[in-house]
């Protein structure tokens, strides 16, 4: 794709951004940008990624190339702290203005500054709108947040990375119109020991497990096996295991109502 907006979301097609009466300055569609041009996206869409997001007034959500802030007042306007990083020192001035019309200053801040730079590590919630091969190079950074942080796309996906969800502009809507979402997966690659003495064994990619529970000298496959953000399940020997992840440990209950905790092996 030739073009695409360095942005999380921005006007809906044909129309002014929230800016466009906020300062002097006016994007552009197809306006050079540091990695990309600048392309709108509609309204709806903005809507969808909020939606799929799940945002609540205790997230903190950072668009990644911010564009002309209309992701990120968005969410503010729904009573989310959210914060935008753009390379363009005027379309961060134009975000600035027209927060500040809106009267969400408080909650919708900017950075101008390299998406590549910038330490986003605190957010819960990202929004992205890149190519994919720049939402590749960001993958390692996004893995590495905070399991159960959500990550919405407009419209490029993270190649092997299957998304969690992904849904269309509920309303109409004509280019760039899908949105995908991530959860970042706890990581619990590797052996872990169950306080019943048996020996738990995952292999994982991403979101998707597999592996074996070792128990009485005998192993049990596990399926059914998946994690979603800190929480992981899995069936093995006829027991259905639901859980939650904390850096080093497990703990859960089986479909037997029996609790569980593990701990991981060095």
């Amino acid at each position: 794709m030739f073009a695409l907006a360095l942005g999380g979301a921005h006007a809906k097609d044909g129309q002014a951004g929230p800016g466009a009466n906020a300062a002097a300055y006016e994007p552009t569609v197809g306006q050079a940008g540091k990695d990309v041009v600048w392309v709108p996206t509609p309204e709806s869409l903005v809507d969808q990624m909020l939606r799929m997001a799940e945002i609540t007034p205790e997230d903190y959500l950072v668009d990644l190339g911010s564009g002309d802030g209309r992701t990120v007042i968005t969410a503010a306007q729904r009573g989310t702290r959210a914060h935008g990083v753009e390379f363009n020192p005027d379309m961060v001035e134009l975000s600035r203005q027209a927060a500040k019309n809106a009267g969400v200053s408080d909650k919708a801040t900017f950075t101008q500054g390299d998406i590549f730079e910038f330490d986003f590590s605190d957010a819960t919630v990202v929004t992205l709108f890149l190519l994919p091969d720049l939402n590749l190079r960001l993958r390692p950074l996004l893995l590495d947040m905070k399991p159960g942080t959500r990550i919405v796309s407009n419209s490029f996906d993270m190649d092997d990375w299957a998304p969690d969800d992904s849904a269309e502009a509920a309303l109409e809507c004509k280019s760039y119109c899908r949105a995908y979402k991530w959860i970042v997966p706890a990581k619990v690659e590797g052996t872990w020991a169950l306080d019943t003495k048996a020996t738990l064994t995952l292999n994982q990619t991403y979101q998707k497990l597999d592996g074996y529970l070792a128990m009485d000298g005998t192993q049990h496959a596990i399926s059914a096996a998946a994690l979603q953000g800190p929480r992981i399940t899995f069936t093995a020997n006829g027991q259905q295991y639901t859980g939650e992840v904390n850096a080093d440990r497990m703990t859960g209950s089986d479909s037997g109502g029996k609790a569980w905790n593990a701990t991981r092996q060095p």
